[in-house]
């Protein structure tokens, strides 16, 4: 479409659309309006009092952007993009900036390609961030390596606005040449950060070194000190990372300036996304805690668009694309109707291509024995990995632990984890303790394991952990629970061992039933343990964590 016909369109007052009656929520004055909007193909051209042939009556809700989630990974939906578009939208979420690195950890360049093919042609706006830690650190195996090089040809991708969270803060904060060599490609674009509990001249150095981003906030304080040294904060609520009351509360009562905040999701199952919502569910809870309904408008919306350059995203306003949604109220932010290009969105089946060959067959593992799961120890006082209630962080505790003939033997508080190579078969795997997940009689696996994603297995009986990881190996990856020699329940992900093209209903069902067979374990009724168990493998989140490599101490930056 011609600029003059946009302009020609402003001046008569034409419109190819029209939605009447609606209280329109303005991002840049702060007002809301009770206006009509007219919208000419799929560009707003007006706001203020039009007709067209094609109506769609507000009745006096509010009309917002559409909202836009800063920073997420499909992949932990575990579903491709066109079924992960379908869960999304009828929550108001019309655009996404995405970061695959979690295919990108087990098929390389090829699972990037993958993701930006899945994606096109949706009524879902899929922005891609370029992911610069492939593998995340070298203290885990991953199943590719992604290079400076191997990014240049992304980087001029339309649909590719930057580089991905900079994970490995360790190697970017003492300058590493390959890391830095990866900045400077993106420099002068959006290079997203990823520095948990960082401060003090660490986080100078880091911000020097070039991410403005950061979603990874635990706490108040942490907010306010990256924001004064000029970083754009994404406060998170996913299914494993919540607890963000207090740092809303905190933020509405001390009226700290929210331009510079988004939200985001990072990591959300369709079943939690389905129950409780999407970006908008993060609004409710920011209104709930104090945040205007504007401002928390804003920070699901505009402020995005503007810290990632979306240049016609994020407000509805004159020259904007017409992506918008429709709330009954700006408290429960219940949709009433979302709009993409000017049209009222439709939930439909969206054609993609066909899933390439790279991405399948991604669950290589040596063969395993129970006997491969004793964890031996000639001491009673052991390092555990203590996780922290809705927290991605977790802690480094020495626990007094249960030893029959020279192994550890697990109980109700204490359970056994196994990290094993699924990429290259090497038969490496590392064995430790967790507590907080309470597995009694089985076993939960996973080839969902952030970041590298090997397979990892959390059990009290060897038995149990060898036939959930076997189960995994059998259906080319997933989620299983086995409990007293039976695989109770099983969720395969076929597509690089994390998602799944499979129908999105029949998906959520799966998730249902390997929550309930988790829960029947006894993991905690209301938490999400398979995500949960995903990061425990990830060793850029304090304080510890298992790789396939060995226990790993976070703050350290080194093996126990």
């Amino acid at each position: 479409m011609k600029q003059h016909e946009l302009i020609q369109a402003a001046l008569e007052g034409r419109a190819t659309y029209a939605i009447k009656n609606a209280r329109v929520v303005n991002v840049f004055t702060g007002e809301i309006l009770e206006a009509d909007v007219a919208v000419y193909e799929d560009t707003i051209v007006g706001v203020g009092r039009f007709d067209a042939e094609r109506e769609y009556d507000a009745k006096g809700a509010y009309l917002c952007p559409g909202f836009i989630d800063s920073h997420v990974h499909i992949e932990s939906s575990m579903v491709i993009p066109p079924s992960y578009a379908r869960v999304i939208m009828p929550h108001g979420t019309t655009g996404i900036i995405a970061d695959p690195h979690e295919i990108a950890n087990v098929a390389g360049v090829e699972g990037v390609r993958a993701m930006y093919k899945f994606s096109e042609g949706l009524p879902l706006r899929v922005y891609f961030m370029m992911p610069s830690c492939v593998p995340a650190t070298k203290f885990e195996t991953s199943g590719a390596e992604i290079l400076a090089e191997d990014m240049a040809a992304f980087s001029k991708k339309s649909r590719i606005l930057g580089l991905g969270e900079v994970m490995d803060y360790t190697s970017t904060i003492h300058g590493d040449k390959d890391m830095l060599d990866k900045i400077r490609l993106f420099e002068g674009r959006p290079i997203d950060g990823h520095a948990p509990l960082v401060s003090g001249r660490e986080l100078n150095a880091y911000r020097i070194a070039g991410p403005s981003t950061d979603h990874e906030c635990s706490n108040y304080d942490e907010v306010l000190e990256k924001l004064r040294t000029g970083m754009r904060i994404m406060l998170r609520v996913g299914s494993a990372a919540k607890g963000m009351d207090d740092i809303f509360r905190k933020i509405a009562q001390n009226k700290l300036p929210t331009e510079n905040m988004t939200f985001c999701t990072d990591d959300k199952h369709i079943e939690n996304i389905r129950a409780e919502g999407h970006i908008n569910c993060i609004a409710r809870l920011a209104v709930s805690c104090g945040i205007s309904p504007v401002d928390a408008v804003k920070m699901s919306s505009y402020n995005a668009a503007r810290i990632y350059g979306l240049k016609r995203a994020g407000a509805v306003a004159v020259g904007y694309r017409a992506d918008m949604v429709l709330f009954r109220d700006l408290e429960s932010f219940e949709v009433v109707q979302v709009f993409t290009g000017g049209e009222p969105y439709v939930d439909r089946e969206f054609p993609y291509p066909p899933i390439p060959k790279e991405v399948f067959g991604s669950v290589r593992m040596a063969p395993l024995t129970a006997d491969s799961f004793k964890l031996k120890t000639d001491t009673d006082v052991m390092p555990v990995i203590r996780m922290v209630e809705e927290q991605l962080v977790t802690e480094l505790v020495y626990r007094k632990a249960r030893v029959e003939n020279g192994a550890f033997r697990p109980d109700e508080t204490l359970t056994k984890l196994a990290v094993i190579d699924r990429h290259h078969a090497t038969g490496r795997m590392a064995l430790g303790i967790v507590e907080g997940l309470g597995i009694v009689n089985g076993a939960i696996a996973s080839t969902v394991a952030h970041d590298s994603h090997n397979l990892v297995v959390a059990g009290d009986n060897d038995a149990d952990m060898l036939m959930a990881a076997d189960s995994l190996r059998d259906c080319g990856g997933g989620y299983s629970v086995v409990s007293r020699g039976v695989v109770i329940a099983r969720l395969p992900l076929p597509v690089a061992g994390l998602m799944t093209d499979a129908p999105i209903d029949g998906v959520v069902e799966r998730q249902r039933a390997l929550l309930d067979a988790a829960y029947s374990l006894g993991a905690k009724k209301g938490s999400d343990p398979l995500i949960a168990l995903s990061f425990l493998a990830l060793p850029v989140i304090p304080e510890v964590r298992l790789t396939d490599k060995g226990l790993f101490d976070v703050a350290k930056m080194k093996f126990i």
